[in-house]
């Protein structure tokens, strides 16, 4: 029912940057909760960032504070994680997701994914 398109990855070194985008279509945008999530191999599926319906809301793990920053563009159908001063443990897939919800306290539940495009940072 709604698909959601990321874009922007690949391969950078240390300390550089990269914005990913991803684009929704299906269904109207402006009402869902958004959020980015990254996955290594080998290690669970983790919530990097997400954000309110509105944009107001936003939250960020621990690990990307201060380096990440997602918004979003409702009249474009369109969600942004940008990110700067990247290290090689953000190396991973990165999923674009639409929330059931959101809640900077309890884990997100998801309901659609994107296919995900892939991060490498080079030390």
């Amino acid at each position: 029912q709604v698909q959601l398109v990321e874009s922007g990855g690949g391969l950078v070194q240390a300390g550089n940057s990269l914005r990913l985008s991803c684009a929704a279509s299906g269904r109207t945008f402006s009402t869902l909760p958004m959020g980015w999530f990254r996955q290594a191999p080998g290690k669970e599926r983790e919530l990097v960032a997400q954000i309110g319906r509105g944009g107001g809301n936003t939250y960020y793990a621990d690990p990307v504070k201060g380096r990440f920053t997602i918004s979003r563009d409702n009249a474009k159908n369109t969600v942004y994680l940008q990110m700067n001063s990247l290290k090689p443990e953000d190396t991973a897939v990165y999923y674009c997701a639409a929330l059931k919800y959101y809640s900077a306290s309890y884990p997100p539940s998801v309901d659609y994914w994107g296919q995900g495009t892939q991060v490498t940072v080079s030390s």
